[in-house]
């Protein structure tokens, strides 16, 4: 059984909306998070190329968004307050999800997030991806405050969350577009990475002759 069907998998992220596992999530350093990541994103793209080993890294890329919809559309319309300055809970772990992500397809293109430039373009993307614009050197640096910014941003998206009982659907239809956008726009961003480095390992190449 692959890692993407395993229930071990889901249950880890599921376990992330406990009160007490939201709370963390909430004060957790955007890098710290994010390099809590890697080893995960690590183990789940090498599990994804072992079993799609023909596939282009843009599809590849898809699988692994198509993932992380499963886990939007199953919160969609989870809601609670946590001492959170009033944060709805499934909006919090919609913030972590896309981090998540984010760190996936880096890491599927070969991006080191060990580096801080690296961190800090991927957040970037995150701001530009949720209409915050750029995030690395003025924006939140912890998740709550990330998440709370999403929320002040994020207009009539966010009206489910008010009432997740009557909303739930329309709420999980929102984070599962999202989520396909913001992997679309990382796609865009590593991609054009990717080529940018094989044209330099290219002109290296043929600079020292080889």
């Amino acid at each position: 059984m692959g890692l993407y069907d395993s229930v071990a998998e889901r249950l880890a992220f599921m376990r992330k909306l406990t009160p007490g596992e939201l709370k963390k999530l909430g004060s957790a350093r955007l890098s710290d998070v994010v390099l809590g990541e890697v080893g995960r994103a690590r183990v789940r793209v090498a599990e994804l190329e072992k079993r799609y080993p023909n596939s282009p890294p843009k599809e590849l890329a898809q699988r692994l968004i198509d993932d992380k919809k499963n886990f939007a559309s199953m919160v969609g319309g989870v809601s609670g307050v946590f001492g959170l300055v009033a944060l709805p809970a499934d909006l919090l772990f919609m913030t972590y999800l896309q981090l998540v992500l984010l760190t996936d397809v880096a890491t599927l293109y070969k991006v080191n997030l060990k580096t801080e430039r690296a961190r800090g373009e991927m957040l970037d993307l995150f701001g530009y991806a949720n209409g915050l614009g750029p995030l690395h050197r003025a924006g939140p640096k912890v998740l709550g405050k990330l998440a709370a910014m999403a929320l002040e941003k994020g207009g009539l998206q966010t009206l489910g969350r008010a009432m997740p009982l009557v909303a739930a659907p329309i709420t999980a239809y929102f984070n599962n577009q999202h989520i396909q956008m913001v992997g679309e726009q990382a796609v865009r961003f590593y991609e054009g990475f990717d080529k940018a480095h094989a044209k330099a390992k290219a002109q290296r190449q043929k600079a020292s002759g080889g």
